[in-house]
């Protein structure tokens, strides 16, 4: 069963178009992810890997391809989080870092906090010796022509809430069954300046605990924050539920309680996982055994072989 990795490339509408970068984005980087596991690697290189691919990859709401803020300028959070030691390092609002998620892990790994955000998180960025990238280089057309559009006085509120939706994560289990999770996000669509949703906050975003299994979120942060998701799902497992139920019982608490969608991938200590959703769409892909499964639709299952990596 071990060693696995889960990753999921956002909760919500995923027009056609962009359908099949989308699952191939996935795809790729739980490939590249499992390749880390299967090299020895910590379930936390694993998840940073697949997040670090997801924020490389223009088609995702993170990094590059982040959705932007009513100013048009892009702030981005991510977190990291280790089960077994609980250790965990957040950025929020941050700007000109291309791989949040990393910085996340610099975080936890090279300070006594757990969250540095806007320009502390620069000044932390720079003395730990990353380089800042143009504004310009994480925007893309795509994003800029939403942002436009939500700008306009009579703008869908369909689309508003479908930009609510988008960021990526990874959850793994490594062979010596370490759990870990990574999420990371461009936020949401027109957000206000300054705006944290639940990405970076412990039991949000994500929440990762030897003991119990890992969980990173996705979908209307201002829901999942009142839930605290991440962590419901997890306190669902600890009563003895599996991976998929306790992400389901989490999702449908969710939704009937503050009327938020969103989606989850899920891992429990020993390898089993799941990656459910309540929203219309979520690209996710899972890597385990020598096998790639990945799906985008409710019940929808592809399975193939790892591929090797070029």
């Amino acid at each position: 069963m071990l060693p696995v990795v889960v990753v999921h490339g956002g909760a919500g509408h995923i027009p056609k178009e962009r359908s099949e970068k989308s699952t191939m984005g996935v795809c790729s980087a739980a490939q590249a992810a499992y390749f880390v596991l299967q090299g020895g690697g910590s379930s936390m290189d694993a998840v940073v890997e697949a997040v670090t691919s997801l924020e490389n990859n223009p088609s995702f709401n993170a990094g590059c391809g982040s959705v932007l803020n009513i100013k048009g300028e892009v702030e981005m959070d991510a977190i990291v989080m280790d089960g077994k030691t609980l250790a965990s390092g957040a950025v929020s609002a941050v700007r000109n870092i291309a791989n949040p998620v990393q910085l996340a892990r610099l975080v936890m790994d090279k300070t006594s906090h757990a969250c540095l955000t806007a320009e502390g998180a620069s000044q932390f960025a720079h003395s730990m010796g990353v380089a800042e990238v143009p504004q310009e280089s994480l925007i893309t057309e795509y994003s800029r022509m939403r942002w436009r559009k939500n700008l306009a006085p009579d703008a869908n509120p369909v689309e508003s809430q479908m930009g609510k939706m988008g960021t990526v994560g990874a959850v793994a289990v490594d062979i010596e069954g370490n759990v870990a999770c990574a999420t990371s996000t461009g936020g949401m669509l027109n957000k206000m300046e300054g705006r944290v949703g639940d990405t970076p906050c412990i039991g949000s975003g994500g929440y990762a605990d030897n003991l119990s299994g890992a969980v990173s979120t996705t979908g209307h942060g201002e829901t999942i924050m009142k839930v605290t998701l991440a962590r419901l799902i997890l306190f669902h497992m600890e009563k003895g539920q599996s991976a998929e139920a306790a992400s389901d019982l989490g999702l449908a608490y969710m939704k009937s309680r503050v009327g938020g969608l969103g989606g989850v991938v899920t891992v429990d200590p020993k390898g089993n996982w799941a990656a459910r959703f309540s929203s219309k769409q979520m690209s996710w892909a899972a890597a385990q055994s020598g096998m790639l499964h990945h799906g985008l639709y409710t019940g929808e299952h592809f399975t193939q072989n790892v591929e090797e990596p070029h």
